[in-house]
C-alpha cells in the first residue's frame, strides 16, 4: 500500500488507541471550493513528503503486533483517491480474523462515495467521517468518534 507514513500508536483521532495510516493524494477539494490556498490544509506538509510502499502484511504485522493498539484510522490526505488499496487492506485483515473498527476520515460527503460506501458495507465495524474542512468553521464534538472535529459540517457514521 503507498503512504505517507504511519503512526503506530495514535491517540487524537479517534476515542480509542489506534493506529493511523496517512494516504498520499488530495484534489484539494476542501481549499478549492473556498477559493484558499492549500497551505492552510493541515495536511499540506504531510503531501510534500515522499510516498512509501509498504507490503499489506506488514501493515498488519505492526498492529497486530502492537498490543495498544486497538483500530486502524485511513486518513490524513484523501484515502477515497486510492480506494482500491484501502479496501485491500481492510480485506486483508478481515480475512486475517481482524474485526477491529476501521476509521476511514474522508473529506467528501456521503452521496459524492456512494458506490464506495456501498462496497465497504460487506465488512462489519467500518466508520467514515464525512465532511469537508471549512475554514473559520466552529469545532464540533463528534459521539461517534469520541473526539472534536474541526468544522461543524463534519460528522461520522457508523456505516456497517
Amino acid at each position: 500500500m503507498l503512504v505517507k507514513s504511519i503512526v503506530d500508536e495514535d491517540f487524537l483521532n479517534y476515542k480509542i488507541p489506534s493506529i493511523f495510516i496517512a494516504t498520499c493524494y488530495c484534489d484539494w477539494k476542501c481549499c478549492n471550493e473556498q477559493n484558499v490556498s492549500t497551505e492552510i490544509c493541515q495536511n499540506s506538509e504531510l503531501f510534500s513528503q515522499k510516498n512509501v510502499d509498504i507490503p499489506i502484511n506488514e501493515i498488519f504485522n505492526r498492529y497486530i503486533n502492537n498490543p495498544i493498539t486497538k483500530a486502524i484510522i485511513i486518513g490524513g490526505l484523501e484515502p477515497m483517491l486510492q480506494f482500491e488499496e484501502v479496501f485491500l487492506l481492510i480485506k486483508y485483515f478481515r480475512e486475517n480474523n481482524c474485526n477491529d473498527a476501521f476509521v476511514i476520515y474522508t473529506g467528501y460527503y456521503e452521496n459524492e462515495i456512494s458506490r464506495q460506501i456501498s462496497i465497504l458495507k460487506q465488512y462489519t465495524n467500518i466508520i467514515v467521517k464525512f465532511g469537508r474542512y471549512i475554514l473559520n468553521s466552529n469545532r464540533k464534538f463528534d459521539d461517534v468518534l469520541g473526539i472534536e472535529l474541526a468544522s461543524e459540517n463534519q460528522f461520522a457514521k457508523i456505516i456497517s
